[in-house]
């Protein structure tokens, strides 16, 4: 489960990785709508998307020609529950996380 943890921990050490993930709670997007907000190549959110799902944070699928990214909670709860342990964190609540998200990510066209 450290491993786990600890590959969890370090995509969610990313702002940008951060950032997909709020976009991803609004509703699953293709890879190339994840892309565009962003000022850097596609390659570069291919590489966060890879990381993302390395971690279990998200997943990929592909339908036609278009790869589509989709949040997957569980990797959040299972670093949740790890940090109840210290007896100061409450469950992950996707709502709150969003909100949290949003807190740390300035709003306009040219974050990320």
């Amino acid at each position: 489960m450290s491993d786990r943890l600890d590959t969890v921990f370090a995509a969610l050490a990313d702002p940008t990785r951060r950032r997909i993930l709020s976009m991803l709670l609004e509703d699953d997007m293709a890879v190339s709508d994840v892309a565009e907000p962003f000022e850097m190549s596609l390659a570069a959110i291919s590489k966060h998307l890879a990381i993302l799902t390395r971690a279990g944070l998200i997943s990929q699928d592909r339908h036609g020609r278009v790869k589509w990214c989709k949040l997957e909670p569980d990797a959040l709860r299972e670093a949740s529950v790890w940090m109840q342990g210290f007896g100061q964190f409450e469950p992950v609540n996707l709502d709150a996380f969003e909100r949290f998200l949003a807190q740390e990510l300035p709003e306009g066209p040219d974050r990320g």
